[in-house]
């Protein structure tokens, strides 16, 4: 079965706000049937385009039980297609104290917010660099 990219947002009644830290849209899939072990990797590959604005990458693993709980890093979006690596250590805890666990990766996530713009973004490859 093909691997799926699901949407969440932190809407409420259909309205996203940036009021008390809020205000973001993303889209995210499963890794490797529900958990990878990329620790072999150094980092994810990235080719996409869109509307510039505020993105990040979110990756969850195993450690990461809350929604609140994911590693971020920065992605800056350009009108053309541009390829961008992100090294693991890119990616920063936003709530987890534990490093990033690398042989548990369990999803990967596209995410724009923390700031008011029309996100529109395409994503052509996501894969890891070895």
């Amino acid at each position: 079965m093909a691997r799926r990219w699901r949407v969440f947002s932190d809407g409420v009644m259909g309205v996203l706000s940036l009021e008390r830290n809020g205000g973001f849209i993303q889209v995210a899939r499963a890794l490797g049937g529900g958990q990878l072990n990329a620790a072999r990797f150094s980092g994810l590959q990235l080719t996409v385009c869109g509307v510039p604005g505020s993105y990040f990458v979110h990756l969850r693993s195993a450690d990461t039980r809350s929604p609140c709980q994911y590693y971020a890093a920065p992605r800056p979006v350009t009108a053309t297609w541009q390829t961008v690596s992100l090294p693991w250590r890119a990616f920063i805890p936003a709530s987890p104290k534990a490093p990033l666990d690398l042989s548990t990766l369990q999803r990967s996530g596209i995410v724009a917010g923390q700031a008011a713009f029309d996100a529109d973004i395409a994503i052509g490859r996501l894969e890891l660099v070895p």
